[in-house]
C-alpha cells in the first residue's frame, strides 16, 4: 500500500469549525503529527489504533526540530501509512508548510493540502469584528509577530499607507513595541485595535483599545492575535462599553458533543512522545 501525507488545517480551535474533509481524514489516519495548539477535542476524532505525536512548540520551546518532522513524514508515508500533519488554523498561513512541501517533493512522497479556517477569520468572526469595510478599509494584511531570522522586514510606513486592516499573528508581549512601529509609520494613535485570545474556544477573551494605548494592554493567554484598522471602528462604535475592557465570550450556542459522540469509547489519547 502506498502511503500519503495530508497537510491539514485544524481551524482556530472550535472542533465544529473543522472541514468535513479534515474530519474524514482524521478518522482514517494511521498517524497524526499535530501542532501544540490542536485541542484534545479534535484529537479524539483519531481512531484508537492510530499513533498520535505532538510535534509542536509552545512559547518558543520546540519538542522536535522541523528537519525531524520532515523526516517523520517522509519515513512514515514511505512505509505505507496514511499520515495527517495537523496544523492549527490554515496550513498555508504561517504554518511552515513551504518547508514541508519541499521535503515531501524531494523524497517523492505524495501529499495533499486540506485548508482550514485561519485564526484571523475565526477570531474576527467570534468577536463580531469586520476585517474589511467599504467605508474605510479595502485591503487585509496578515503579519507574523516574529520571523525566522528575528529581524523585522516590515516597511511600516508603506503598510500604514495602504489603509488596510492588519492582523498580527503571534504578537507575543510586545504590544508597546508594535504600537510604536505603527505610530512611527504614520498611523493615528486613535486607530482602533483588538487583541483576541484563544479564539473560538470557551476561554476566548477580547480586549478592545486603540493604538495609542496598546502598550498598556494586559497580556492575554496565548494563542492570541492583534487586529488593527479602521474597519473595526464601526463595530467598536456600536459597542462603546467594550472599550478598554476584557470580555470572556459566552458559552457557544451549540455544544461540542456532536464530534465526540462516536468516540466515547476512546478514553485516552494515544501520544507517542518518544518516537513512532
Amino acid at each position: 500500500m502506498t502511503g500519503k501525507v495530508y497537510l491539514v488545517g485544524a481551524g482556530p480551535g472550535d472542533p465544529e469549525l473543522l472541514t468535513l474533509k479534515a474530519v474524514r481524514l482524521l478518522r482514517c489516519a494511521d498517524v497524526v503529527l499535530h501542532d501544540e495548539l490542536v485541542s484534545e477535542e479534535i484529537l479524539r476524532l483519531v481512531p484508537v489504533h492510530a499513533q498520535i505525536r505532538n510535534v509542536g512548540k509552545r512559547c518558543g520551546k520546540k519538542k522536535i526540530s522541523q528537519e525531524e518532522i520532515n523526516f517523520l513524514m517522509v519515513t512514515l508515508a514511505s512505509s505505507g501509512l496514511q499520515v495527517v500533519r495537523l496544523k492549527g488554523g490554515d496550513p498555508l498561513v504561517f504554518g511552515r508548510i513551504g518547508e514541508e512541501i519541499s521535503a515531501l517533493r524531494a523524497a517523492g512522497v505524495e501529499f495533499e493540502i486540506v485548508p482550514g479556517i485561519t485564526a484571523a477569520l475565526g477570531a474576527a468572526s467570534s468577536a463580531h469584528l469586520p476585517l474589511t469595510d467599504r467605508r474605510s478599509s479595502h485591503a487585509l494584511v496578515f503579519l507574523a509577530g516574529h520571523s525566522a531570522s528575528g529581524d523585522d522586514p516590515t516597511n511600516w510606513r508603506a503598510l500604514v499607507s495602504l489603509g488596510a486592516t492588519v492582523v498580527i499573528y503571534m504578537p507575543g508581549p510586545r504590544y508597546g513595541e508594535i504600537a510604536n512601529r505603527f505610530l512611527a509609520g504614520g498611523l493615528s494613535g486613535d486607530a482602533p485595535c483588538a487583541i483576541i485570545s484563544r479564539a473560538t474556544t470557551s476561554e476566548e477573551k477580547v480586549y478592545v483599545t486603540n493604538v495609542g494605548a496598546l502598550g498598556d494592554s494586559p497580556l492575554l493567554p496565548a494563542p492570541a492575535i492583534l487586529v488593527v484598522g479602521e474597519a473595526l471602528r464601526h463595530a467598536v462604535d456600536a459597542l462603546p462599553e467594550q472599550l478598554s475592557s476584557i470580555h470572556s465570550l459566552a458559552t457557544p450556542l451549540f455544544p461540542l458533543t456532536p464530534l465526540e459522540v462516536s468516540y466515547e469509547s476512546s478514553t485516552k489519547l494515544r501520544r507517542q512522545d518518544q518516537g513512532v
